[in-house]
Order: C-alpha cells, then sequence, then structure tokens
C-alpha cells in the first residue's frame, strides 16, 4: 500500500453532492482540494463494468490531467429483487434525454421496477449501498477502497438530506432514510471513531487507516 504524503489533492468527480460529501470526510484531516468540475477537466467515460473499473477510471484522468493525487468516488443503489440494478448504472437511471439527471424520476424507475416484481413487502425489497473509492497517482499507481452498508428500498421517498436516491434508501437498524439524516448522522464516522454508517464513510475509513500516516 502506497501512503499519501501530501494534502493537496483533487476530486475526481463533477456530482456536487458527492463533491460536498467527500469535502465533509476529508475537512477533518486538513486537505486542499480542488474537484474536477472546478478544474473544468472533462468527464471521462465511464465504461466499466464494476464500480472499482469506473473509480479508477475517474480518478486516473484527474491524477494525470493535474498532476497531483486524485481521489475519486464510484458508488449506487444494488438491488436484490432488481438483480443487482440499478448498480453500475445507478447514475444512468437519472438521466433524460437532454444529459440532465432527475433523481426523483429516478426513484419512480426503481418503484415501477419493484411493483411489477410484485415486491412490496419490506423483506422483499433488500438492497445495499456501495462505495468503492480510488485513490490514483498520476503515474498510474491505484488504491482501491469499498465501502458497503445494508438496508431496504422504501416508497414514498422521505427527506430531503443527502442526494440520489437517499431519501429511498433506509440502513438497516434505523428508522430513518438517509434522505432525513443530517451529514454528520449519515456518515456516522469521524477521525477515531470505530464505527461507520454510509458506504461512502466506510470507503473512506478503510482509506484514512491504509494511505494517512496517523
Amino acid at each position: 500500500m502506497r501512503k499519501l504524503d501530501t494534502r493537496t489533492i483533487v476530486v475526481a468527480s463533477h456530482n456536487a453532492g458527492k463533491i460536498r460529501e467527500i469535502a465533509d470526510l476529508i475537512g477533518p484531516f486538513g486537505f486542499s482540494a480542488k474537484s474536477a468540475a472546478d478544474l473544468n477537466f472533462e468527464e471521462p467515460d465511464e465504461t466499466g463494468t464494476t464500480f472499482e473499473e469506473n473509480a479508477a477510471i475517474k480518478a486516473l484522468a484527474s491524477a494525470k490531467a493535474s498532476g497531483l493525487p486524485a481521489l475519486s468516488d464510484d458508488s449506487g443503489l444494488v438491488i436484490d429483487a432488481l438483480d443487482g440494478a440499478p448498480g453500475v448504472y445507478t447514475a444512468n437511471w437519472a438521466e433524460r434525454e437532454d444529459g440532465s439527471r432527475d433523481f426523483a424520476w429516478a426513484m419512480e424507475k426503481v418503484e415501477k421496477a419493484l411493483e411489477e416484481k410484485g415486491t412490496m413487502a419490506r423483506e422483499q425489497r433488500t438492497a445495499r449501498f456501495v462505495s468503492v473509492l480510488c485513490l490514483a497517482w498520476p503515474d498510474g499507481h491505484t488504491e482501491l477502497f469499498r465501502g458497503e452498508v445494508e438496508g431496504h428500498v422504501v416508497w414514498p421517498p422521505r427527506g430531503t438530506q443527502g442526494f440520489g436516491y437517499d431519501p429511498v434508501f433506509q440502513p438497516e437498524g434505523y428508522a430513518e432514510t438517509f434522505g432525513e439524516m443530517s451529514a454528520e448522522q449519515k456518515h456516522g464516522w469521524k477521525p477515531g471513531d470505530a464505527q461507520a454508517l454510509s458506504h461512502r464513510a466506510r470507503a473512506f475509513k478503510l482509506f484514512v487507516e491504509t494511505c494517512l500516516d496517523a
């Protein structure tokens, strides 16, 4: 495992919600970070078929364009009754014909697909959020960190916090959806904690333990 010997990095994302969450997580570590969106980097085509492949594509593109280490996230909602969909195509489910992303519409698509399967009971709607972080260096070296959180899909959507599919995902053991949780509740982790709640926080905890000096 390669240690990160700088606190100057690029957040390899154009997703405003994801950039905000990563900024919340890296903040306590004194990082100086700009996003790929801030730097006007072109979004690479995510041609991978796994979260790991797509995370690496994004991180390597920003690392090579900037000459700095880059941290990316590829994440998605994996629903058992839909054979793992939307999965790595989670963002694609939200894409309109004009290229914009409409997650309210995407959540409706998920609900319709579940209804068509006849999966209405809570125990039939098991799902997990997956996040894979990739830290890439300009020389092409990468480190990957995977976090998952189990739960189930609810309907109708609840809450206006977070982003994406958060309002329809209720993590196991909690009464609230991610959409009803503050950022602090959703992540459930800060430096020194043993536990983390969200998929992204769990992946980030592994990143901190592996690549940052104590």
